[in-house]
């Protein structure tokens, strides 16, 4: 057992060390062609820092590890609402702007209702599926995201997106900065095929179910950095960040990493998780509601607190009640 655990750990790092290759090789070569930061982290960031979720659910799904494809996504973006926000929100009160508040969080409800719907009802037959072509219309909705993201910055051209692109950029020659991409992909793919392996064990090993590893181990793994960039975006009071950065990643998750997941096979899902896209949703109508409660559109200590506090109950209940 304490093999297996160094090997999760490794193959967390790996992950985790890849991303940060791939992002710092992928931002030179974007720097050399012109490309702006925004631009830079709309794409090469907002990817990067979702890849160790990308990879893993690819590898899951290849291996037939379903309840570790929707554990990983539901179970991360638990994570991201609860448990990152509320980090981020205890070391500042997160104040929102009114697209996030209108549009993103919303839209964020809006992808969590179609999975629920996609998954309980659109196939007839008795199995719970999310079938190839619901897939294909998730990264539909996807693409349309991602249209309306970059007619965004067209409005607001000076609008930030990511906290530390600038301060962490250094000029890389281009054999270098392809090394850096080379060498991050082959971290994520060992650390992800490490970590899907080795949760199965561990799964195996302590009579847990795929379901509650991918919602847990896996899902908390694989979010570390979005909370590196949403806990940097807080001590440097770029709140704004970091509540974007969140609901952008769990818009990210549900439309486009779920949607490659079933693409590549059918998945079957499993009616419990409805339980888990339920308390998704309620976090999101909370994150919501909080905007109106101070009159101040912020997420205050108190409520962040009060996020944590639900995930550690929710956290019990995964692994000693239910």
């Amino acid at each position: 057992m304490l093999i297996q655990l160094v090997i999760l750990v490794l193959g967390l790092l790996l992950l985790i060390k890849g991303a940060d290759w791939l992002v710092f090789g992928a931002t030179a070569i974007a720097k050399k062609s012109g490309l702006s930061d925004l631009a830079i982290g709309l794409t090469v960031v907002a990817f990067g820092t979702s890849a160790p979720e990308l990879v893993v659910n690819v590898l899951a799904s290849i291996e037939a590890h379903q309840e570790i494809v929707f554990g990983n996504i539901i179970g991360s973006n638990n994570f991201n609402l609860l448990i990152i926000l509320g980090i981020t929100g205890l070391i500042m009160p997160l104040l929102v702007n009114n697209s996030t508040i209108w549009k993103e969080i919303p839209l964020s409800f809006f992808a969590i209702l179609i999975v629920f719907i996609m998954a309980n009802f659109i196939n007839p037959s008795e199995l719970l599926v999310i079938s190839r072509p619901e897939s294909v219309l998730l990264l539909s909705f996807f693409a349309l995201f991602v249209w309306y993201v970059f007619k965004q910055l067209k409005a607001d051209p000076n609008e930030e997106i990511d906290a530390n692109l600038s301060d962490a950029f250094t000029p890389l020659k281009p054999f270098k900065a392809v090394g850096y991409m080379i060498f991050g992909l082959i971290g994520l793919v060992i650390g992800g095929k490490l970590m899907v392996d080795t949760a199965v064990d561990i799964a195996q090993s302590f009579g847990l179910s795929e379901k509650v590893i991918g919602l847990t181990i896996v899902a908390a793994g694989t979010s570390l950095p979005e909370l590196a960039t949403s806990v940097l975006a807080a001590i440097k009071k770029k709140t704004d960040i970091a509540v974007g950065n969140i609901i952008g990643s769990n818009i990210f998750n549900l439309f486009f990493i779920l949607g490659i997941s079933g693409l590549i096979n059918p998945l079957n899902y499993d009616a419990s998780f409805n339980l888990d896209l339920l308390l998704l949703a309620l976090g999101t109508v909370f994150l919501f509601t909080a905007m109106f409660i101070s009159g101040k559109k912020l997420l205050d200590r108190w409520e962040a607190a009060l996020l944590l506090i639900t995930y550690l109950g929710y956290l019990c209940w995964l692994l000693f009640i239910k």
